[in-house]
Parts: structure tokens; sequence; C-alpha cells
């Protein structure tokens, strides 16, 4: 190909991503479907207004598949209350007016990069091509908000997910990372048509306060089931993962980076989530009672509805094949049964509990000694604490199915069936 015409398909490719990229309000680039679902195909007559959905297939394997390094889109962010986009009230700088850049490179994966400020955004994602694909899609620090998904030969599927973008973006005392929101397209064949991302100030949020068991990881081979349960939510809810490794129940009531900073963001309606366990080795019963009620107190009194989480189970099996004993179960060293604890004080408070305990006691003992190393880290770390990718979205599925069978998320609200 010659310098013109190369530069011509640059202009194209450049063309069709700016038309996607500013709409200038909601979804009105795509078409109109709840949650942000669709399929349909990769080319039509009468497209809808401000996509040329038929621009995937003149690049070939996709538009966003073949963007290349420094070719800049840009994102309309004069959305939003007077005129603004901005985050929800307490949650980063006020609004900003005019376009920031968003920055796609490479093939597989294709990763990209808005320059927003800390708040709640919605993403849709026009997945597919003229071939073949299988698109996954993370968020900021490892979060799976997508699971792998297939998209026929010419045809397109629409993918909605909600992200929460704060500074730093993984665990809260962790790394800074890149400020703004950070997606990154892979999986065996990764085909990007379109995106777009609009500011969500208001939508609810599900706020997860925890160990390293639920974390955000920064790196493989470790993941927390919190990292996973994006990947089961459709757009219009988003969860806020507060949770740092290394944190027992005193640690994270004290941090003002930890249980404060959820505290002040929390809104009527949203979930909070507590599963604390792992690291409170040597905390008297009354003190874990006692740090865990003042949690589910003054989430309430901003309105939210605390949800207590017992912790994910040790690896750690008796010769008959079971996990009846107490490094498995998580009674400290002091002998308090530290899920007992929480199922009593869950029932006090009249607050929801979702038993993981006993959930993936059962899970774990059903795969058995041998197989159930691929949910934790045992073959690579010999680890039998932290969970796999695998284990945290076993495990992830557990919590999110709870959280179902009790009314606390809506069907709605769920992609496919954990």
């Amino acid at each position: 190909m010659n310098r013109r015409a190369r530069g011509g398909l640059a202009r194209r490719v450049r063309t069709a991503l700016l038309m996607a990229l500013t709409a200038a309000t909601g979804l009105s680039a795509l078409p109109a479907q709840a949650h942000g679902d669709a399929a349909g195909p990769a080319s039509r007559s009468g497209p809808a207004p401000g996509v040329d959905v038929g621009a995937a297939p003149s690049v070939g394997a996709g538009l966003g598949a073949r963007v290349g390094a420094g070719l800049g889109t840009e994102l309309r962010t004069d959305l939003g209350p007077g005129g603004g986009l901005g985050p929800g009230p307490g949650s980063g700088p006020g609004p900003i007016h005019g376009t920031v850049r968003g920055d796609c490179a490479g093939t597989a994966p294709v990763v990209c990069h808005f320059a927003l400020p800390p708040g709640t955004y919605e993403v849709t994602a026009l997945l597919g091509g003229a071939t073949a694909g299988r698109t996954a899609v993370t968020a900021e620090s490892r979060r799976t908000v997508l699971a792998e998904t297939a998209t026929a030969p010419g045809r397109t599927v629409r993918r909605g997910f909600t992200v929460d973008v704060r500074d730093p973006e993984g665990e809260p005392t962790g790394p800074v990372g890149s400020p703004g929101l950070d997606l990154r397209f892979g999986g065996a064949a990764p085909l990007l048509a379109a995106l777009r991302v609009t500011p969500a100030p208001r939508a609810p949020r599900l706020f997860l306060a925890g160990d390293s068991t639920v974390c955000d990881q920064a790196a493989e081979p470790y993941s927390g089931w919190g990292q996973q349960l994006p990947r089961y939510l459709r757009q219009g809810i988003s969860v806020a993962n507060y949770a740092d490794s290394g944190e027992g129940s005193q640690s994270f009531l004290d941090n003002p980076a930890l249980f404060p900073a959820i505290e002040a963001r929390v809104r009527p309606g949203d979930l909070v989530l507590v599963q604390l366990a792992h690291n409170d080795k040597q905390t008297p019963a009354d003190v874990y009672r006692a740090n865990l009620t003042a949690m589910a107190e003054r989430v309430r009194e901003r309105g939210g509805r605390p949800v207590l989480v017992t912790p994910v189970v040790r690896r750690w099996f008796n010769t008959d094949g079971t996990l009846a004993n107490g490094t498995a179960l998580h009674v400290n060293g002091l002998g308090v049964d530290l899920p007992a604890e929480m199922r009593a004080l869950a029932a006090r408070l009249d607050a929801p509990l979702v038993d993981l305990t006993a959930l993936t006691r059962s899970r774990v003992e059903e795969w058995g000694p041998e197989a159930s190393k691929a949910l934790f880290l045992y073959d690579e770390k010999r680890d039998n604490t932290h969970t796999s990718e695998r284990g945290a979205t076993e495990f992830a599925a557990l919590v999110l199915g709870e959280l179902r069978a009790q009314g606390l998320v809506r069907a709605s609200m769920v992609r496919g069936a954990p």
C-alpha cells in the first residue's frame, strides 16, 4: 500500500471512530436496547445516527482492532447537569467541559484510555467485524467486566457495563496506577467496532469491604472474587471494590482510605458487602463484633444497606476429604469461630448474610482434594488461601446467586445466570 493509500485508510478509521464516540447524549448512537446488550449485522442499510456501522468490515477485523498506536479518538464530555461531565458527590473533582482525549491502540489486545476524573461511567461497546471474534473486556486494575463473547463473521453484538473509576484504580493502599478510565479488549480474537463512554453519576453502586481474597489483585495468577463479580452484572450498576490485601476488621475500619472512604460515597440504596476475617487471627470475639457492628450502623446512617459475608474457606482438607477443621473454617488463634460470630451478628442486626464460608466449603468439598487445587493457587504458589481466576469467578457467582435469591440485586441487572 502506498503512502497516499495508507493516509486515506487512516483518515477513514479516524472519521469512523470519531463518529462512534461523539454523540451528544446517552446511547443515541447505538440501537436502543435495555441494559446495553443487543446483536445485529456488522453492516446494514440505514445506520443509527452517529455510527458508521459499516466501517468495521472496511478495515478488516473490526474498527477497534485496527486502531494503531498514537491514533487519538475524541469523547464528548459536555454532558450532565449544567453541560458538564462530572462524577457523583464526594467522588472526585468537579465537572469538566469540552473534550478529553481517548486513545485506543493495539490489535490483540486493544487497549483504550480515557482521561476522565473519578466517578461512575457507563461503557457501551460494539463488538465484532468481518471475521469471527472472541472478545473479553477488563477495566482498570484487571476487573473482568465482560466474559469472552463470541461474534460471528459479519455480525456485531452490543455489550454494556458500568465502571467505578477512582484513584488509585486497584487496591486502595496500593500503587496509584493510571488515572482515568482504562479498558482492555482481549480474548482469543478481540474485535472492537465502536465504543461509547458516558457519565452515570447516579447509578447504584455495590461496595466491597474485604481482604486479599476479595480485592482487585494487581498481577496474575492472583484474583479476588470481587475482581470477577462485575462480569455477572449488566450496565446500570457498578462494583466499587475497596478490598485491600492484609486487612482485618480493625485496620479496615480505621484506615481513611478504606471504610471511611466507602462511607463518604454511600448513597441511599447502595449495598456494602463486608467480608473480613482472614486477617483477624488474634481478634477477640467482642472486638470483632464491635468492628462489624460499627461498619453496619454507619452504612445504615448513610441510607445504604450492609450485607455481611462470611469468608471464603481455606483449602485445608482432612484425611476424610472434608474441610471440617478450624484452619479451613476460620477459627482464629484465640478460638473465635469468626464465621459463627458473623452469622449471629447478622441475625442480631437484622442484616442480610451471604454465608460464603458454607457455600465455598460445599463447592470445594464437591471438587475434592485434587480438582479443587485449580480453584486456588496450589499448583502455582502452594497457596491454599488465595484464589485463581477460575476460583474467584466460581466464588463470585456464589455471592451473586445469594444476592439475587435474597432480592438484593434485581434479576434484570444480572448478565446470565450465575
